[in-house]
């Protein structure tokens, strides 16, 4: 297939996964394939948590939503119209993803088969079910991938570049195992919010959005403050109260209840509205339900010092405060071109 025909099933996907929301699932008799998979993908959605404790259904469905938006024929157009991929020769890539929020190694398996190579994946434990689920609807609506498209649950063998996500101390090992491969080897990131206390209440409730969207999982997820000093945090702990429900949720309690006894013992002083922590911290990771704050004096500086730091930092948020930042509320929106970790992968896979 070329370039062209490569996005049309996933322009069937997206129509197809267009039919789910949390609130409703509206059958569209016009998407290809509704008699076999709409009522099962229906079921796997609502057993999500099953596999996985962190994949409520309001994750689940938010990103289902997010790829239904995404892969659009018009997003597709627009990313792969700056890639030349016609002497693309086929390769086995192979895959290791990451499961700490649903689908999140998706974007890497589209790449894949976008540039016109074989897909060798290998999931995550926490993640086994989605993609796979999508891969075999991907397959019903054009049978020529059934060749370019392999899931292993062993050792990943007979490729001949991969991309691997894990965290820092799996990407030492990623990357002396694959020494010998063409690679992508994804580490630990985190994203930050610089603020200057002008934001308004919109603002801070976008940065929540940051900040809770998938229980603060994801390496989009901001797990750390800039501000000014004596900033105050009334504002923020105003705003983002429309998410206090996040205390309901079992796992995400046990973890407030943990981090902030261990803190608290450590004789840490924190700020806090009972069901999140903040701590002054120079560290871009903090636990789940914590973010870590830090003052500074001079956005010039900061600048520099987020420059200098930038293999830290997976995104930006700010009001246009530091260069390439990108708007509250938008971190867990990328678009098919927001490369994680700053690596075009289109590139990566056109030049092999």
């Amino acid at each position: 297939m070329d370039s062209i025909n490569r996005k049309l099933p996933f322009v069937e996907l997206s129509k197809f996964l267009s039919q789910f929301s949390l609130n409703e699932q509206l059958l569209d008799k016009n998407v290809l394939h509704n008699d076999i998979y709409f009522n099962k993908f229906k079921d796997l959605l609502q057993l999500s948590q099953s596999h996985n404790g962190w994949f409520t259904q309001e994750q689940v469905y938010y990103a289902v939503h997010s790829w239904a938006e995404a892969l659009t024929d018009e997003n597709l157009t627009q990313w792969v119209s700056s890639y030349d991929l016609s002497a693309v020769k086929q390769k086995t890539i192979g895959l290791i993803l990451a499961g700490n929020i649903p689908l999140v190694g998706f974007h890497d398996f589209l790449s894949v088969l976008i540039a016109g190579h074989k897909v060798l994946i290998k999931t995550s434990s926490n993640d086994q079910h989605l993609v796979k689920f999508l891969a075999d609807y991907l397959i019903s609506v054009e049978p020529k991938l059934a060749n370019s498209i392999n899931f292993t649950d062993g050792k990943l063998e007979k490729f001949d570049a991969i991309i691997a996500t894990g965290s820092n101390n799996t990407a030492r090992y990623f990357e002396f195992y694959f020494k010998n491969k063409p690679s992508i080897i994804r580490k630990n990131r985190n994203s930050i919010a610089v603020l200057n206390g002008n934001e308004n209440q919109n603002d801070l409730r976008n940065l929540g959005e940051d900040i809770f969207r998938y229980f603060g999982l994801g390496c989009r997820n901001v797990s750390k403050l800039f501000v000014p000093k004596a900033y105050s945090f009334d504002a923020f702990f105003k705003a983002i109260y429309d998410f206090k429900e996040v205390i309901y949720y079992e796992k995400y309690a046990n973890n407030y209840d943990y981090n902030k006894a261990v803190f608290l013992m450590s004789n840490f002083k924190l700020l806090d509205n009972e069901f999140l922590t903040l701590k002054e911290d120079s560290s871009y990771a903090s636990p789940i339900s914590s973010v870590f704050y830090e003052y500074y004096e001079n956005l010039d500086d900061l600048q520099t010092r987020l420059t200098n730091e930038a293999e830290q930092i997976q995104c930006i948020v700010s009001n246009n405060l530091i260069h390439n930042s990108i708007p509250f509320g938008q971190t867990q929106q990328p678009k098919l071109w927001d490369y994680a970790d700053n690596v075009d992968t289109l590139q990566f896979l056109g030049s092999l």
